[in-house]
């Protein structure tokens, strides 16, 4: 067998354009021969001509079921940049910064109405003041958060 599986992958890779999923059609393959040794003695025809057809019926197989949940089978698949969540975790920092310079009553306010997507109605009813009071500590806070991120003192 292992003198057919450099032609079988030589084969799949063509037909799929993708060596790493060739090789996973060749190994399906010799796996399928070594379970069946018994049919590929006792037929007819060479053994290579059915290690072929195996291949070749696997390879559709898996292009087939690719398209069904419409995928591309392709090198260019593997070498796919992931995208860098880096800037996201130092928004992230840099917001706890800021929001940690804000009293304990702004950040309430902003907690609600941004982070839970509250009306004013709803977080002056849950924190027990009057809409106007959540208004203003929502207009102050965003404020100084502005001012803040302008003049760049998020850490100070």
């Amino acid at each position: 067998m292992a003198d057919h599986a450099k032609p079988l992958l030589a084969y799949t890779e063509r037909l799929l354009r993708d060596r790493h999923t060739a090789e996973d059609i060749v190994q399906e393959t010799l796996i399928r021969a070594w379970q069946h040794t018994d049919r590929l003695h006792a037929s007819q025809g060479s053994v290579r001509g059915w290690l072929l057809t195996v291949a070749r019926n696997l390879a559709i197989d898996r292009i087939r079921s690719a398209c069904s949940r419409h995928e591309r089978v392709g090198a260019e698949h593997h070498d796919a940049v992931q995208a860098d969540h880096a800037d996201a975790v130092l928004a992230m920092v840099d917001t706890q910064a800021l929001l940690s310079q804000l009293s304990q009553e702004q950040r309430e306010v902003l907690e609600h109405t941004y982070l839970y997507g509250r009306s004013i109605q709803e977080t002056a009813r849950m924190l027990g003041i009057p809409p106007g009071t959540v208004k203003s500590r929502q207009h102050y806070a965003l404020t100084n958060l502005r001012s803040r991120v302008a003049t760049g003192r998020a850490a100070k």
